[in-house]
């Protein structure tokens, strides 16, 4: 598959590329940023190349993921590792700017138009206020929940399920 960018007023969401692997780690290996992730921080660059690698290899039609960058410099990523459940992730240092909403609006935009999803699901643990905020903000209503979905170390994780039906998207 051909490699895609997509630009937005601020940022460059883009194809992965196998040289991405030190601002992936950056990003993924911050507690902070992976704090309602389902995996640990990533402590060596191994383990970020391993899930770059899962990032490079996805089947064509069966997801699509972004790096997303800002100022010449990779500070998250968004999309999806499989369709149709959304995934992202932004760096501390770039919160509350309003670049994760202007990420997934064009990622959700695109799944929409270009792949004809019906629908995306969203995955959230309820203690991340933040995400649920955004991903409310974009239109995504919940649909159910569930206890002890997740096991992120020693640490059981509950689960809010989300769901956005194409055409019912927010733009604010």
């Amino acid at each position: 598959m051909a490699p895609v960018r997509i630009r937005t007023e601020r940022l460059l969401l883009r194809t992965a590329q196998a040289d991405d692997l030190a601002g992936l780690h950056r990003v993924l290996s911050d507690p902070r940023a992976t704090r309602f992730w389902s995996t640990p921080p990533h402590e060596t660059l191994a383990v970020t190349r391993q899930w770059l690698d899962a990032m490079l290899s996805i089947p064509d039609g069966e997801g699509e993921d972004f790096v997303v960058e800002a100022e010449g410099r990779v500070i998250g990523k968004a999309g999806f590792f499989r369709f149709p459940e959304i995934g992202f992730m932004l760096h501390p240092d770039m919160w509350g700017r309003g670049l994760m909403r202007e990420a997934l609006a064009a990622v959700i935009s695109r799944a929409f138009e270009v792949h004809q999803l019906p629908s995306i699901e969203a995955d959230v643990d309820p203690r991340n206020d933040r995400c649920l905020a955004l991903l409310a903000r974009l239109g995504f209503r919940e649909t159910g929940r569930e206890a002890r979905t997740w096991q992120v170390g020693d640490e059981w994780c509950d689960s809010v399920y989300l769901a956005l039906d194409a055409g019912d998207q927010c733009t604010a």
